[in-house]
């Protein structure tokens, strides 16, 4: 399931956050790539260690921690800590690669099992070409290049890559998070229930049969998930 958001950042936490990134030094990407990733990440990358990472990443957790849209599509447990690429001039791609199914978490915390991945774009789409996030499943490829400030989640377990950035600068944030829900054909079927409800409300108002069906969803969630 892949799922766009708008807006996740505000104007001005954009603006901070381009500010925060024109102030930083970039790596090179590989630092997080894994063996068969390494082979094919070209681009750069926040180190660890970077000045400005913990004011980016406070940043992006305080925008998706209010998107009410994030939570009924990830139905996040754990994220994590966002991490932020640049694509440009000789470090301008990443080819086809699937992230890796658990990852140490930066702070000594244990693991992460990455359930659902995460792109907010922070570039201008006319500021650059090129540089799509390609991302495939059964029904063939997904090109997206989303305005500044958007989002897009989808499986972690997805074929995906980053075309090569062709004129100007792409830069993101990039993430991964454990789901409450780790089956993503159940992560879809509460996603698409919960769209339901809403226009229902929006339609009709909370009914009867509305706040049954409500309860039903709230039942699979309770069947489903690992709080």
């Amino acid at each position: 399931m892949l799922i766009t958001l708008p807006d996740v950042l505000n104007p001005d936490e954009l603006a901070q956050a381009q500010a925060l990134l024109a102030r930083s030094a970039w790596a090179g990407g590989e630092i997080t790539a894994g063996l068969q990733a390494t082979q094919v990440k070209n681009n750069r990358q926040l180190a660890e260690s970077a000045e400005h990472l913990p004011a980016l990443r406070r940043l992006v957790l305080g925008a998706l921690s209010r998107n009410a849209g994030f939570f009924t599509a990830a139905l996040p447990r754990r994220i994590y800590p966002p991490l932020f690429n640049s694509y440009t001039g000789a470090t301008n791609c990443f080819g086809n690669h699937v992230d890796g199914a658990v990852r140490p978490i930066p702070d000594g915390g244990g693991h992460l099992r990455t359930d659902v991945s995460a792109t907010l774009f922070l570039s201008d789409p006319a500021d650059y070409d090129g540089g799509e996030l390609v991302i495939e499943d059964t029904f063939g490829d997904h090109s997206i290049k989303l305005a500044a400030g958007s989002m897009v989640v989808y499986p972690s377990s997805s074929i995906h890559r980053v075309e090569p950035v062709t004129r100007g600068e792409r830069q993101a944030c990039f993430l991964w998070l454990e789901s409450m829900v780790r089956d993503a054909g159940q992560r879809r079927l509460l996603y698409e229930m919960d769209m339901a409800l809403l226009a229902l409300r929006r339609d009709i108002g909370d009914t009867a049969p509305v706040v049954r069906l409500t309860g039903t969803y709230h039942n699979l969630l309770r069947q489903w998930a690992e709080a």
